[in-house]
């Protein structure tokens, strides 16, 4: 729970085969070497305590069964330093499970939310202790791994920002200029609450200790394509690429990401105290945007969701 929004999952082992056939989908790359960093660390501990988040297309009948479990008495009932609630039940009743078990198997996909890394690492944790195991059965223990299944309705994406160090070499007036030309640019009065999006294809700019509210001009991007239609895909590919010179905002070092959680203020600061030059506000993407582009088999830009809240590292651990 994180103030007034609360989500309840399944704490689950989810299956490294399915991973890796693709009933698990993807939508993120990952890094070879935090890739390998995890993995070895997964492999050296023989545990898991990181979750990955999945999610699902909502099922009135697992919300029943949520629901139902929920009437008995927690294990686990607290509040973290961070101000998030956790509630964690045991399911422990064969039938429980079984129903569990039953509705899980008629969806035909799932969709990882957060965690390509610790997902892919199992993988690779697995393929691993497969080799070394010359009596392997496939119920092993490092066949699955650990997760969290939340329905689709439940999940909250906040927006997820970015920061660029500089104007790529243009003074202000230059930049507008270029800017106005795929975006609608309103300036407003100084000393204006922040410009915080309020629907897609708009966004909030500060610059120069002044707010503004640019939007997307038609015909500037593919909103038939679930990837080139995303507002992350349309500033990276109408401002920062062309304008800012940023062509790959996984490596390049004038950019920088904040999460939503931080607030509008904090977008600000780096702007006025911490030596950026500009700051960009996004409305967040929507998991319905995610689950499409999964779909389609398709890849989102780095940085597109901030999920929250998270469930806390190593209060469920899956040892191998």
């Amino acid at each position: 729970k994180m103030g007034n929004h609360v989500q309840v999952g399944l704490v689950a082992g989810a299956s490294v085969d399915e991973y890796q056939a693709g009933t698990i989908k993807k939508h993120e790359l990952t890094r070879a070497d935090k890739e390998l960093d995890r993995t070895n660390h997964v492999n050296i501990t023989g545990a898991q305590t990181g979750p990955v988040f999945l999610t699902y297309r909502a099922v009135t009948a697992i919300n029943h069964i949520m629901e139902k479990v929920m009437e008995q008495k927690p294990v686990y009932d607290f509040v973290a330093e961070d101000g998030i609630g956790h509630t964690l039940y045991v399911v422990n009743d064969d039938n429980t499970i079984k129903a569990i078990e039953n509705e899980f198997a008629k969806l035909n996909v799932l969709y990882i939310a957060d965690g390509h890394h610790r997902s892919a690492s199992a993988s690779a944790v697995r393929e691993l202790r497969k080799k070394e195991n010359p009596n392997h059965t496939g119920n092993e223990n490092y066949n699955y791994f650990l997760a969290v299944i939340f329905p689709h309705d439940m999940m909250q994406i906040m927006d997820y920002n970015r920061v660029v160090k500089d104007l790529n070499g243009l003074s202000t007036e230059e930049f507008l200029k270029r800017a106005g030309q795929v975006f609608t640019i309103e300036r407003l009065p100084q000393g204006s609450a922040p410009a915080k999006p309020t629907q897609r294809h708009h966004f909030g700019m500060y610059l120069q200790g002044s707010w503004y509210r640019i939007t997307a001009k038609p015909g500037t991007f593919d909103e038939k394509d679930p990837v080139a239609a995303l507002d992350v895909s349309i500033l990276q590919e109408n401002l920062l690429s062309p304008v800012l010179a940023i062509g790959n905002p996984r490596t390049d070092k004038r950019i920088n990401f904040v999460g939503g959680i931080r607030g509008m203020k904090e977008l600000e600061k780096r702007v006025d105290q911490d030596g950026y030059a500009v700051a960009f506000a996004f409305y967040p993407t929507a998991i319905e945007e995610l689950m499409a582009i999964a779909d389609a088999g398709k890849i989102m830009p780095p940085k597109s969701t901030w999920f929250e809240p998270k469930l806390r590292d190593a209060m469920v651990v899956h040892k191998l």
